[in-house]
Formats: C-alpha cells, sequence, structure tokens
C-alpha cells in the first residue's frame, strides 16, 4: 500500500507535515506510535534528492523535537502522578510509562538525551520529567542536546547516504525496516546487559 511507504508519506504531509509529527511524537503521549527516526532518516535521504531544503528541514525538526518535548514536560507537570492510575486506553499503556521510569532510575537526567533514540520511551521521557516535577531550567538543556543530537543524526544519516548510493529510493523500505529493528533491538540488549551487571 502507498500509505504504508515512508516516502509517499513524507511527500504527502510535506515539510510542515514532517515537524508536526516530530513535534507529537516527542511529548504528546498519543504519540508514541509515530515512527519518528525512520521519518527523520527518509526525510533526510529526500532532501538528498532535493525534495526539501536541507537546512530548513534539519532548523524545523529541531525545533519541533524540542517544542514537543516542552509540552510533555509541562503536561506531566499538570498531571503529576495521576498518570500512573490512568487506565489504558487505545492511546495509552501503562507498560510504557512502567518502561520510561525503569529507565529514569537507571540513567537519572541523562535519560532525557538518551530517550530521543529509542521509540516510545522518547514520548514518555519528558512527561515523566514533568510528573517527577524536575526543574525546566534542568530539563531545558538535556531537552535541546537531545532534540539537536537525535534530529541531526537522524537526517545526516539519510542525506549522506542518498548522496552516495545511487538510485537510493529503490532501496528504502530494507533500510527503514533495519532501522526499526535496531530501534527495537538496542534498549532490549541494553536492559539485559544492566541487569547482568
Amino acid at each position: 500500500m502507498q500509505i504504508l511507504d515512508p516516502i509517499f508519506l513524507i511527500q504527502t504531509v510535506g515539510l510542515v507535515g514532517v515537524m508536526a509529527i516530530i513535534f507529537a511524537e516527542s511529548g504528546l503521549f498519543f504519540g508514541f506510535f509515530f515512527p519518528g527516526d525512520s521519518l527523520l532518516f527518509t526525510a533526510g535521504l529526500l532532501a538528498s534528492q532535493g525534495y526539501f531544503h536541507f537546512g530548513t528541514l534539519l532548523i524545523g525538526s529541531i525545533v519541533a523535537a524540542i517544542l514537543g518535548d516542552s509540552v510533555g514536560y509541562w503536561f506531566g507537570k499538570k498531571i503529576g502522578p495521576r498518570i500512573f492510575t490512568r487506565e489504558d486506553s487505545f492511546f495509552f499503556k501503562k507498560r510504557h510509562v512502567e518502561r520510561t521510569k525503569l529507565f529514569y532510575e537507571r540513567h537519572g537526567k541523562k535519560t532525557i538525551i538518551l530517550a530521543r533514540f529509542i521509540p516510545i520511551v522518547r514520548t514518555f521521557a519528558p512527561i515523566l520529567a514533568g510528573v517527577g516535577e524536575m526543574q525546566y531550567k534542568t530539563f531545558l538543556p538535556y531537552n535541546i542536546t537531545g532534540g539537536i543530537l537525535w534530529v541531526m543524526l537522524m537526517l545526516a544519516s539519510g542525506f549522506f547516504l542518498g548522496r552516495i548510493i545511487p538510485d537510493i529510493d529503490r532501496y528504502i523500505l530494507p533500510i527503514i525496516l533495519c532501522i526499526v529493528i535496531v530501534s527495537v533491538a538496542v534498549p532490549v540488549i541494553v536492559s539485559r546487559f544492566q541487569k547482568k551487571l
């Protein structure tokens, strides 16, 4: 189906749509199902083919990621501990909150940066920072650092790969499948390694 083709999706929603999805995945509690990593990688690849201006895409996506996390933080600060008693629904699963809470216990404040590279945890980390009453002046530098690193790495990977491999669009689906597998596998491997320590 065309709708599952990330190139088709990005060309349909355009630059503003990419930024809106990055914003939603970064901090709105229902945004965890958005494919942030593969979306940014594909957007970078398309920028290498002239579909987007890379600088505009880069700056816009960084701003969207940082703003998304900030909204998530303030949402967590407002809703507080009630998030732990919320019932499961289509848009909300308690296990995602618990998984992020455990990640915080292991990594502390740097979770805000590390979580950028882990699907689902990426969405709930800023919310739990607000719930845990982390001061915003403490949260913000981690938010900015994480947002810049994540967006730059994903976009640059797609952009440079698109520049060095001819007809890269023919290989986009296998590449994105690899990104999804790595995104899911890395936190599982890290978690199991830490349990052995």
